[in-house]
Parts: C-alpha cells; structure tokens; sequence
C-alpha cells in the first residue's frame, strides 16, 4: 500500500482528505508573535479580524524537516511507501525541508508540486486516485510529473494589502490599483506568481469577467475536473463563478475550497481562484 501525504496549502476539502486517507501537514502561522498551525488552531476569520483590528499581517513556517522526519518513520512502519507532495518551491522551504528527511527515510519520494492551493490539491487527489487504483510508486511519481506543466492555476484579488505587507507586490503597485480600483489576475507559472491580467469594476463584475475570459473558445482542457478555491466570508463570488461553469456545462465535476490561512495570509479576504487543468 502507498500512503499520500501532503501540507496544508493544498486546500482541499476536510471530506476529501478523509476519503482518501491524506495525511496533513500544518504549516506554522505567526500571529502577534505566537505560533499557530493552519487550520488546526487558528483559522482564516481569525486572521482576518486581527488585520481588520489594526493588527500586522501575520507570516507563515514551513514544515521543519524533523517533524517530516518524525511523521514519515512512523507511516513507512505501516506503508510499502509514502509519496509527500509539497506546496511549489518557489513558494515555500517545505519541499525542501521535506527533502531532507527523506533521505533519512526509505521509501519515502517527495514532490514539489510547483504549485499552490488547489492546484496542488489535485494532484493530491491524483496521486491518491491512482494508489488507491494500484498503481506502483513510478506509475504515480510519472502521473504527477506529467501533470505538473499542464496545472492552470490563477486568481483574482480583491485587495492587496495583504500581498503588500507580505512583500508579494511593491506599495506603489499597491496604491496605483487601489486609485483605479483595478483587480488584477495573477498566474501561477513555473513556480512563480505572475500578474496576467488587470480587471476593473466590483468584485461581481471581475469575478463573471474573468470566468468567462478563462473559459472562453478552450479546446484544450480536460473537462473531468474544475477547482473553485476562495476566501470570502460569504458565497456571492463562489455563486457567479458556479453559475458561470453549470452554464458551461462542459465539466464532470465542479468541486470548492476554501483557502487556507497560509494562502490567506498573503492574499487577503474575497479573493477568487480557478484551477484547470489542460489535456
């Protein structure tokens, strides 16, 4: 049996990861000088209120790699393997980190997922599928690798304080979007957060544009699976982006998230993502 383990950013849904027996890894989160872990005792509301109240926005920590080290003897006791797949290397130490360990452990193989969020949730949720299908450690590292380049993921920001205080985007950037009230698009590619596209108007009007700018004359997507992911306290924005891919009416299976505190932490309240997924 091949055991599938993975770290918080992957966003998946709670029944997800225990359909298919994920184990997580928290990644630390830092608010107010106290260490918290993602989704174990601190959630995105929490931090949200905290900026809201005036409070510095809070940073991340990866996985050390002796708690990898620790987890990973343990599964390898009960497992003929572990595959560990991490948030993209350009993103975060954990990959690394979680490199590291596995050369202390045999039968342990890590990948770095060059992605985030629910990008690297489905291939989680690929590599999950195909051990619970049999398939060998080579047949499932080969199935992600080839995966890895055909990942679309991207995202819609409505504000970008967050980003900003993050040290993800420059305060003139910052002010020069919030003065034209422009939204902009940002892609992930090859392990990079890449601005693609600047929308303009409320965050209904961005949300509907950019669903349809995304969908629009696509011939090349594998229409199985599609990935809403968000961070928005209620669920106007997931509703039109729902809306907008029934009515497309191309796609199998239409899953949501909602995104972690690691992703919320350096985007901030009512941000809207997309993950596709090219043939």
């Amino acid at each position: 049996m091949i055991k599938i383990t993975t770290d918080s950013t992957c966003d998946l849904p709670a029944s997800l990861l225990e359909e298919y027996d994920i184990t997580v890894f928290p990644l630390g989160i830092v608010k107010a000088g106290k260490l918290y872990h993602d989704g174990v005792d601190i959630r995105t509301a929490d931090i949200a209120a905290h900026v809201d109240a005036g409070g510095e926005i809070t940073t991340t920590n990866a996985v050390n790699a002796a708690d990898y080290e620790d987890a990973f003897r343990i599964l390898t006791e009960k497992y003929d393997a572990v595959i560990h797949l991490n948030i993209g290397s350009g993103f975060s130490c954990c990959c690394q980190n979680a490199k590291l360990a596995a050369e202390e452990v045999p039968e342990v193989y890590v990948v770095d997922s060059e992605n985030l969020t629910v990008g690297h949730g489905l291939m989680v949720l690929a590599a999950a599928d195909a051990a619970r299908e049999g398939k060998s450690v080579t047949e499932i590292l080969n199935l992600l690798e080839g995966m890895v380049p055909r990942l679309e993921t991207s995202f819609v920001l409505d504000r970008l304080d967050y980003m900003k205080k993050g040290g993800r985007c420059s305060a003139v950037t910052a002010l020069g979007a919030n003065l034209l009230k422009l939204h902009p698009c940002v892609d992930v590619i090859q392990n990079k957060m890449s601005v693609t596209k600047k929308y303009r108007g409320t965050m209904a009007k961005v949300v509907a544009d950019y669903l349809r700018d995304r969908l629009q004359n696509r011939t090349d997507l594998d229409f199985r699976r599609v990935f809403l992911v968000d961070t928005c306290p209620g669920d106007e924005l997931a509703g039109i982006a729902r809306e907008i891919l029934k009515e497309d009416g191309r796609f199998g299976e239409i899953l949501e998230a909602k995104a972690g505190c690691t992703i919320f932490c350096h985007c901030g309240p009512n941000t809207l993502g997309l993950i596709l997924l090219r043939k």
